[in-house]
Order: structure tokens, then sequence, then C-alpha cells
């Protein structure tokens, strides 16, 4: 079964700001793996994120924060960035702030 990628407009947005055409290009095409089997891919996440999933893109740069809805057969992008702990552009922490708001 292939589910449906749907990407929120934080996550474009998120997206829009890797300025490298080939790392987007990169997130892209991992996004697009997550058409098969997205919930045996990546790490379920804790805390505020804890319905979320995330997988390493890029190399270990680079996360995609999903959730994966079941009954719809979707899989939801929320987010996309750099990982770099302790950093205010880190992506656990732009969508740590944005669901705890």
């Amino acid at each position: 079964m292939e589910y449906h990628i749907e990407v929120t407009p934080l996550a474009l947005e998120l997206l829009s700001k890797v300025k490298d055409k080939r790392e987007q290009q990169g997130l892209r095409k991992r996004i697009e793996q997550l058409k098969s089997e997205p919930d045996k891919q990546g790490k379920a996440l804790s805390g505020v994120l804890k319905a979320y999933r995330s997988i390493r893109a890029l190399g270990q740069r680079y996360r995609i924060v999903y959730r994966v809805d079941k009954e719809k057969v979707i899989v939801v992008i929320v987010g996309a960035g750099i990982r770099k702990e302790g950093d205010k552009k880190d992506i656990y922490r732009i969508l740590n702030k944005f669901f705890s708001d």
C-alpha cells in the first residue's frame, strides 16, 4: 500500500529556507520514500512531538519530521531542517516552539 504525502505550510516554509537546490532535491527525494512503509522508517519522538516520527536525510545533517495517518493513508510532513543541537535554527527547537504555543 502506498501512502499519499501531504506537506504542511510550516514544512513548505522550512524547506524553502534551504538555499542549496541539490539539498532541497535530496530532501524531496527522501520525503517521497515515505510513501512506502512510513511507520517502519525513522524513529518515534517524545515530549511535545510524541505523535510524530523523524528520519535523517542527506547524511546526518537534516531531519524530516512527520506523522502517519493510517486511516486516511497519508503521511503529513510537518517540518524539515538542519539538526544542530543548541542552535536556535535546530529543527526540533523550531517544532517544539511551534507545537507548544
